[in-house]
């Protein structure tokens, strides 16, 4: 039997929190080994459905495969949910189409599109047949919807109230229906002709005596969101405004759906996974993904860094002559490059996160830029000193500390520079900062080091 005690992942004091307890998943795969259906329905049961998807991306092809084909009629599609995109595809395929069925009525409208809009069309076309009538309408509605458009976030399971309805209308209203969503947090109120004309919290009708008009008590803050508004977007007026949950409007300003704060963060979640995927120019990848998948994801890159490492090295030919007079050069001529391009990337990644929160605006630009500038310039400074006295005690020579603090100072500076400016030009360009910063930033800053270094060495060592 599996006791209480059993049913906690981890410690939740341990660094480990909330990750899945690999002695639960030992017993788990046991279970599917031995064909144990009940063992593994018991072992399965106290799982959240994303600690089940975390379980079923971890595991091997094959076992995952047995153990779908075993978990049989107890998949939910809360799983299908949280699953990642790059196994979703092989679940749903191993799924008995009247399991399939089952799981995807389970799910609000957004997370049936979500789930829709990433497989192949004949995968659709399945799922949507398992669809009633109305709520099939309603998803195919959503996907006509550009994507990654508010649209395509919002779920239309919309809870709205006339504008003249008091609490106790609302109250007896909502404990009569049968259909309100599984979870939400504000009566829209609307008029007439649909129009959103405030969001009333459930707090607060519950807080209020029967009598009171909603109109009375609606939120402060009111954001109505157009349907064909980008994700992004989105997000970012729900950071930016600490909004719950939002009402989405079509071109007539009518409503059509509403969008909550999960939706929501989960895109924000997703834009920072890409930037930061994208500063290391991997672009989407995933654990799951196929060797073959994940090496044409990246080859594009590392033959962008190929590239700017030959013009790099067509620098250092050009003082060829130099680096053989002064062998020490060839030594020290690495540094200098490399401390650029790591102040250059510490200040892109800044600037490329100041732009997606859109922090870094026109209003500000320059005096950014002339900040990063500054710091460039005191650690450049500091450095400077450092490698100084390595190169007068390393090499025993006092002008060659000289070349290369020099050239520290300069690097540093002009790695502030590139480091914010490289971003913003790019924006402006309509090319995504975070894609492509990172070798325009090194390739400014080695060419420049090599250039400083070497250009100094041959004017004042020779």
């Amino acid at each position: 039997m599996v006791t209480d005690d059993d049913m906690t992942l981890v410690d939740p004091g341990s660094d480990d929190a909330y990750d899945l307890d690999r002695k639960r998943v030992a017993q788990i795969l046991a279970a599917v080994d031995s064909g144990r259906q009940d063992l593994l329905t018991e072992l399965m049961e106290p799982l959240h459905a994303a600690d089940i998807a975390d379980l079923l991306e971890q595991i091997s092809s094959a076992d995952r495969a047995q153990l779908i084909q075993l978990y049989g009629r107890e998949f939910d599609g809360e799983i299908l949910s949280e699953l990642d995109e790059a196994i979703r595809e092989d679940v749903i395929a191993l799924l008995n189409p009247q399991v399939l069925a089952e799981a995807v009525r389970d799910l609000e409208s957004d997370d049936v599109v979500d789930l829709l809009e990433d497989l192949e069309e004949p995968q659709q076309a399945a799922i949507l047949e398992t669809l009633e009538d109305a709520d099939r309408v309603a998803v195919e509605q959503s996907l006509s919807y550009p994507e990654s458009s508010a649209g395509r976030l919002m779920q239309r399971e919309v809870v709205m109230a006339p504008e003249h309805w008091t609490v106790g209308q609302a109250i007896d209203f909502m404990r009569e229906s049968d259909s309100l969503p599984d979870q939400f947090y504000h009566v829209v109120l609307v008029d007439p002709r649909l129009h959103p004309i405030g969001n009333v919290t459930l707090g607060r009708i519950m807080g209020a005596k029967r009598h009171v008009p909603l109109a009375e008590i609606v939120e402060d803050t009111f954001q109505i969101i157009p349907v064909e508004q980008d994700e992004e977007d989105v997000a970012y007026a729900f950071n930016q405004y600490h909004l719950i949950s939002a009402p989405v409007v079509d071109d007539e300003g009518r409503l059509v759906g509403v969008i909550t704060i999960d939706d929501a963060m989960t895109v924000l979640d997703e834009e920072h996974e890409e930037d930061i995927l994208r500063l290391a120019g991997v672009s989407d990848g995933s654990l799951a993904d196929r060797v073959w998948t994940t090496t044409k994801q990246r080859f594009p890159w590392l033959a962008v860094n190929l590239a700017t490492a030959v013009l790099a090295s067509l620098v250092i030919a050009q003082f060829e002559a130099t680096i053989a007079q002064f062998v020490a050069l060839a030594v020290l001529m690495p540094i200098v490059a490399s401390m650029g391009g790591n102040a250059g990337t510490q200040t892109l990644t800044v600037a490329v996160r100041a732009l997606a929160t859109r922090d870094l605006t026109g209003s500000n630009v320059w005096r950014v830029i002339r900040r990063e500038v500054l710091v460039g310039l005191l650690n450049g400074l500091a450095f400077a000193v450092i490698m100084g006295i390595v190169g007068v005690m390393w090499f025993g020579s006092p002008m060659l500390g000289v070349v290369i603090a020099v050239a520290m100072v300069i690097n540093l500076v002009v790695a502030g520079l590139a480091g914010t400016a490289v971003p913003i030009i790019l924006e402006k360009t309509g090319v995504d900062p975070a894609l492509a910063s990172g070798a325009f930033v090194t390739t400014v800053t080695d060419i420049v080091g090599f250039f400083a270094f070497l250009g100094l060495a041959g004017a004042v060592l020779l």
